[in-house]
């Protein structure tokens, strides 16, 4: 005999699918909306744009050549990364934790925008499994020049 006081397993599940859904509504909403650039045929921007949308920011993505958009965007060629991003009035060039993210759009530093120079294993979208993530340095740069603004291994705090 079934009781109408107690929930179905199925009436549960609904439940928590849907407090997530307005649980992640909830994060997005106060973060702007992430503008990706990324060529076509590149994986592992996908995973950082899943990675920045798992984070609670809504991400737009076109697929274009991004060198153009670097060099307009002043990107310097050795920070340079397979992606680029635009972001509450800052570029973010490669695999940037989403954290770091979230405390440059809160402290708003001067500066042009984040990078993480090349493409350090562990970082966003470079996980592989069984590999040790490397240490990494995010820079904040822009026209002043660059400074250390993070240190992370993998997607953690270092």
């Amino acid at each position: 005999m079934r009781s109408d006081t107690i929930p179905s397993r199925r009436a549960v599940l609904a439940g928590l699918a849907v407090g997530l859904t307005l649980g992640r509504a909830a994060l997005a909403k106060g973060l702007p909306t992430v503008a990706v650039t990324k060529d076509p045929s590149c994986g592992c921007c996908g995973k950082w744009v899943a990675h920045m949308r798992e984070a609670g920011f809504a991400v737009t993505v076109t697929e274009a050549p991004v060198n153009p958009l670097k060099i307009r965007l002043g990107v310097p060629r050795e920070l340079a990364s397979c992606h680029t991003a635009q972001v509450g009035g800052y570029v973010v060039e490669g695999h940037v934790p989403a954290g770091a993210i979230k405390r440059l759009l809160a402290e708003r530093p001067e500066g042009t925008g984040l990078a993480v120079p090349g493409m350090p294993l562990g970082s966003p979208g470079m996980e592989v499994g069984g590999m040790e993530p490397d240490t990494y340095e995010v820079v904040l740069f822009g026209k002043d020049g660059r400074s250390p603004f993070a240190r992370y291994r993998g997607g953690q705090p270092a």
